[in-house]
Order: C-alpha cells, then structure tokens, then sequence
C-alpha cells in the first residue's frame, strides 16, 4: 500500500504543503498550467525557490499577488463556482471544494453564522485558493492508497489576523481539528494555519505517531518564520509494512429521508447528483408509508464532516420534509490497482488485500465497458476474457 505520511512536528500551512509536494516530485510547471484553468492567473504568480530552516534544505513557494491591496472577499459561493467552471478533473475539483467546505463550516460555527454569509478574508484571498486548489491537484497527481499523518503541532500565542488579534491556534483550527490528535506550545507562534488544518482534516485517513512502513522519498516544505524550531513540514512517500492496519476506520453518517411524492425519473436523477458530489455510497429501499402509500427511503453514505452538505443538497433537491442522521463507522479494506494486458486491450485489476494478502479481485467496470464498445461484444464476453488473460 503506498502511503504519503505527513510529519508536523512543526506544523503546516498551505504554502508549506505546496512547497513539499514540488520536492516531493509535482512538477511546478504542471501545477501551474492546472492552477491557471481557474482563471485567476492575471491576480498572482507562484514561485519554488530552493531554502533552508536550520541546516534543513527543502522547497519554499510563493504566492505573489498581482495587485495585494485590491483583493476580493469571496464567499464560499463565490470559491465553489470558480472550482466548478474550471476545466479541473471532477475529482479534484470534489476534493477541493471538501477542504473549501471543512473551512467554511468551521469559520461559521466560530462566528456564529451560515456558512454562506461566511467571507472569508484570508481564506479567501487569492493565494489561500492556490493553497487549497493546489494541494487538490498534488494530492490525486500523487495517486496514493492512503494518507497518514504525525499528531499536529499548533504553536501558541497569539496571532493578528482580519478579525483582530485572536489566540494561537486560532479558533477555526480548533475546530477544524476537533477529534484530531494535536500538540501545543513548542514555540509562541501559529505552526499551523486553518488552511493547512483544512488540507490534513479532509485527507488524512490515519493519525499516528509510529507508523509502521518503509519511507521511499522524503521532502521538505520550507515555511516564510524563523525560530528555533524548523519551520518545515515533512514529508515522506512510503510503503506499509506488514503488521500495519490492513483496513482503515472512517468516522461516516447515515443520512436517511423517506419520499413518497417523486417519480422515479426525478430519484434517479438526485442518486447521480450526490455520487457526483462525494456520496460514498446511495441505495434505496422501498417502503410503505403511512396511508398504505409506496414509498421510497433514500440513504445517503457520507464522511462526518461532510454531514451538513448533504442534508443540504437532499433538502435542495428532494421533496423532504426531515432527515434521520445516525453516527457510524466505515471499515475499509485496503485495496491496490494494477494494469492487466487481455487479447482485448488493457484492464485496470482492483485488488482486496487483507494481512498483506489478495483475497479477491475484479476489473474496473468502467474500462470492461470501453473494450465491449470497443470491440462490438458484449459485457459477459469481455469478462470471459479477462478470466481467460489471468490463468
């Protein structure tokens, strides 16, 4: 399984990650040429230099911004549509609007408003969308099984900002990382920003401080502070070693409303709408309802963070009145994917693993598809071949 381990023994910000993922390997020309299809180019440009925080030698990037005293306070509305428009793959623009959204709720439940009123000031500057969209595009460019990460230092003191001068960690980290574990007080600074808290809370899916894997490649993201401790986030792509979980456990909700007013059409039109915007998993069961009519109860699988999106969108796009939310944990095993060679042309093979083992595998639906159009046979016929292509 290969892993990107993040080690925040210093924190992280946005910037840091960015700078981390260029060493690490993301060509900085590929970044940018995928930044620009937000259309922002003419309000900044991005910058890798080569830096140093004691004696450690890493990455530093820059956001410089085109005109820093005109700056645009966009509102999570206004962010999600330049995401939406841009001519980013689906799941990373998905990505990016979840590390957008873990922000936002976290900036509204601090001050007390909806999340749409939120303005986001610095989060919504130019350079903290180049952060977050481009820790999206690093992030899938890396193709990784899993992202683990160190507990999160978050510094101390206090820290000015838009709002004023708020303590350190700010009161939007505190929230984002809630459940999270976390360190303080190695030195009297912010270590870590809303934007990198962001970034780790919608990526990772393990915190620990003893891995068990193989490091293969180790980056250094270079911070803009100095101080005693490095100013440096590290990062390491590795493998899991054997007697690493061989499953991950997910904090989920189960959202649940029941409809008995919408046709089937319309239904089936929502079960695409929520896959398309993250669901983990849609079913409907039929039911019957009171006044013995037939119904239909729709189940929503999703991550916890993301619980107040989705009872929005089944509120937004159902006739329902209520929904039941129950708090669950999602078990996953791990999987890998590996290219199969078949008479047909190439199949990508998804495997189970389970204690270092494959205990079963099948084809990617989607390319089975591809070659029965391809080649003008049917479905049963193409995985008849691969059956064939793997004896």
């Amino acid at each position: 399984m290969n892993i990107l381990y993040y080690d925040c023994f210093s924190g992280i910000s946005g910037d840091m990650n960015l700078a981390a993922m260029i060493q690490l390997g993301i060509d900085p020309d590929d970044l940018r040429r995928e930044l620009s299809t937000l259309g922002l180019d003419h309000e900044f440009r991005l910058t890798a230099t080569r830096d140093s925080r004691n004696g450690i030698v890493g990455t530093r990037v820059d956001v410089a911004l085109t005109h820093p005293d005109r700056q645009e306070h966009r509102s999570l509305r206004d962010i999600e549509a330049i995401i939406e428009n841009s001519r980013l793959d689906e799941p990373v623009r998905i990505t990016a609007v979840r590390i957008f959204r873990r922000l936002a709720e976290a900036e509204a439940k601090v001050h007390g408003t909806d999340i749409q009123k939120i303005h986001f000031h610095e989060v919504g500057a130019v350079d903290a969308i180049v952060d977050i969209v481009g820790a999206a595009i690093c992030y899938h460019s890396l193709k990784v099984d899993q992202v683990w990460s160190s507990p999160v230092e978050l510094g101390g003191g206090f820290v000015r900002c838009a709002h004023g001068t708020l303590p350190v960690p700010a009161p939007a980290t505190v929230e984002i990382l809630t459940g999270i574990p976390t360190t303080r007080g190695a030195v009297r600074q912010e270590t870590t920003t809303p934007t990198g808290a962001a970034i780790l809370a919608t990526l990772v899916d393990r915190f620990t401080d003893s891995p068990l894997m193989s490091g293969e490649k180790t980056a250094y993201g270079i911070g803009h502070r100095d101080s005693h401790l490095p100013n440096v986030l590290r990062v390491q792509l590795a493998r899991a070693k054997a007697g690493s979980s061989c499953w991950t456990v997910e904090s989920a909700r189960l959202l649940q409303c029941n409809i008995d007013d919408m046709t089937p059409e319309m239904l089936g039109v929502i079960m695409n709408l929520l896959l398309e915007k993250g669901a983990q998993d849609v079913h409907f069961t039929s039911i019957l309802m009171k006044k013995n009519r037939p119904a239909v109860s729709v189940s929503v699988l999703c991550p916890a963070a993301d619980e107040d999106r989705f009872k929005k969108l089944l509120f937004e796009h159902t006739s329902t009145l209520g929904i039941k939310s129950y708090p669950l944990e999602k078990t996953i095993l791990e999987t890998a994917f590996e290219k199969l060679d078949t008479p047909l042309g190439p199949v990508t093979m998804k495997h189970a693993m389970m204690d270092g083992k494959m205990i079963r595998s099948k084809p990617e639906l989607e390319d089975c598809k591809a070659l029965a159009q391809r080649h003008g046979i049917s479905l049963g016929e193409v995985y008849y071949q691969i059956g064939k292509s793997r004896k």
